[in-house]
């Protein structure tokens, strides 16, 4: 079997992968062979240095980023062959095709955060999307940590003109909609249909759609409508590997942050992430100042929160 090496334009500068156990060892004892400077930081078995390029690997998983100009040359020469054993780099449409096969991503943003909206947001690729997508970066947002990095990958997606919908659900239609349907992966069903729908209109052609599976995948099935009963409709877990889920949850972040800090600037009170002991201090102020419904504005009042801030301002 003879494999072609798809040469791409651009030098790759950010690497990742699953590691065992094993091969973290045997990595850090590579990087100590190759003379590499050793640092410690927050959530890592171990980052090291040297020269063009970093390597971070990561407790949980454990998995590997790698990132610097000297990130192709370290995974070829180095990575690949010594410690995962198997040539990947460069080969990802021989040995993952489904990858470049035409088909629509989607994914969410601000489902597990108690300020802002639910964004959902998909995207179309094609073999030529992928490779620009791959060109550019373009990764699980969740990997992502800087606001500035998701705003540059969203302008490089809507820059290769893919066709893209997104569909930003404010809280307070969020929590109507909730009350209504009472039930998160019926919601979260009901929004990845819209966005299928969307796309359908834009890419009537395209076969497939491939989502994060939250859910019974007939609760998805259920909720899609004409359009989208005709596609193949797959689900599986961590779906950000591929490049449309990925562009996805990009574009689906940047909309989500964009959203935060808007209502940070209106409201004069800047909106925490997640669910923290700040973000309930910055509920309870919001309460302090504008009630209930303000809170509601900006929150999502089926989280718990909501009702220990609301019983705290309430004195019980």
């Amino acid at each position: 079997m003879i494999l072609f090496l798809s040469v791409s334009a651009k030098a790759i500068t950010l690497y990742n992968t699953p590691l065992s156990k094993e091969q973290a060892a045997k990595l850090r004892s590579l990087l100590q062979r190759e003379e590499y400077d050793f640092d410690t930081r927050p959530y890592m078995l171990f980052f090291a240095k040297k020269e063009k390029v970093s390597i971070s690997v990561y407790e949980k998983g454990p998995k590997v980023v790698i990132q610097g100009k000297g990130t192709e040359e370290f995974v070829q020469f180095l990575l690949e062959p010594e410690i995962l054993g198997e040539a990947r780099l460069g080969y990802e449409e021989v040995l993952q095709p489904e990858l470049f096969e035409p088909h629509f991503g989607v994914d969410e943003s601000g489902k597990g955060d108690f300020f802002g909206p639910l964004v959902i947001a998909g995207v179309y690729v094609d073999a030529s999307l992928a490779r620009t997508f791959k060109d550019i970066g373009v990764t699980d947002s969740k990997r992502i940590t800087s606001d500035n990095r998701i705003r540059t990958l969203a302008a490089g997606i809507r820059k290769s003109r893919a066709p893209h919908s997104v569909v930003t659900i404010s809280p307070e239609r969020y929590n109507a909609l909730f009350e209504k349907i009472g039930n998160l992966n019926r919601l979260l069903a009901w929004g990845h249909a819209r966005i299928i729908e969307n796309l359908c209109e834009l890419r009537p052609d395209c076969p497939r759609a491939l989502s994060d599976k939250f859910a019974n995948g007939s609760v998805l099935e259920k909720a899609l409508m004409e359009r989208g009963r005709s596609l193949q409709l797959d689900q599986r877990t961590k779906a950000e590997s591929d490049f449309a889920v990925a562009a996805a949850s990009i574009l689906a972040r940047e909309s989500f942050i964009g959203w935060l800090e808007a209502a940070g600037t209106r409201t004069g009170i800047p909106l925490g992430r997640g669910v923290s002991a700040s973000v309930k201090a910055t509920a309870r102020r919001i309460v302090a100042e504008g009630g209930r419904d303000a809170l509601a504005a900006v929150a999502k009042m089926h989280f718990k929160t909501s009702a220990e801030v609301l019983n705290s301002e309430d004195g019980t």
